[in-house]
């Protein structure tokens, strides 16, 4: 029989000890000459910057400084009775310290044409040192300008009264006096205007509540209990 393996090339059989020469599964991944699998790095992207908080906005609208040639005269004949002046939302306002009230007033007529007292009211702050705070209200027709002027009072404090200066500011003082307690010297009959003279308190005032009222007078003066 003819030899069927003349002329073919015999395999060639593997090294001692060598490993068989095979391709990765495609289902394992491949590995390192150290016989671990390689893994392909993950590309870390850097944290992006925080950005800094924005800055906290007041909690609503703030004076700014008022400066005006009336302004500087007032500074200039008064010095530091003329606390402050500003404006706050599109309004102008002096603070005068309490002495200095009526001379201050009286020029703002005389100089300064502010010829008509609007109004003259209070506020009741009673966590400050000097709880109250006297507004006058001016208006001047010949300008049409209308300020502010305050001054700030500690229990027990009283200020001038300028009626002799607006006579409009009988009343006016008198309804102070009647809901703050407030008193104003020179005062031609300073009075309660909306309460009766011997009610006890004064309504306007924060410590005075909402309800509150003087339960004497009403028993004394209605015959009840409650006047709720």
């Amino acid at each position: 029989m003819p030899d069927e393996t003349k002329g073919k090339v015999p395999p060639i059989p593997p090294e001692q000890g060598s490993k068989p020469t095979t391709s990765p599964s495609p289902m394992q991944p491949p590995v390192n000459s150290a016989g671990t699998p390689r893994v392909k790095s993950a590309v870390t992207t850097p944290p992006k910057p925080v950005a800094p908080p924005p800055p906290a906005k007041p909690a609503g609208p703030v004076p700014i400084p008022w400066d005006s040639e009336m302004v500087s005269r007032l500074k200039k004949a008064f010095g530091s009775g003329i606390h402050e002046a500003s404006s706050y939302l599109g309004q102008n306002y002096i603070i005068i310290e309490r002495p200095a009230a009526s001379d201050v007033l009286l020029q703002l007529r005389d100089e300064e044409e502010f010829d008509y007292l609007v109004d003259v009211t209070a506020v009741h702050y009673p966590t400050r040192e000097r709880p109250f705070e006297v507004v006058w209200i001016l208006y001047s027709f010949p300008r049409n300008e209308r300020i502010r002027v305050k001054t700030t009072l500690a229990e027990g404090e009283s200020v001038p009264s300028v009626v002799s200066i607006w006579g409009a500011a009988n009343w006016l003082e008198r309804e102070v006096f009647d809901m703050f307690g407030i008193r104003f010297d020179g005062h031609p009959d300073l009075k309660r205007i909306l309460l009766p003279d011997g009610w006890k308190g004064h309504p306007l005032r924060k410590d005075y509540g909402i309800i509150q009222q003087d339960n004497e007078w009403v028993r004394i003066n209605l015959g009840i209990e409650s006047g709720q």
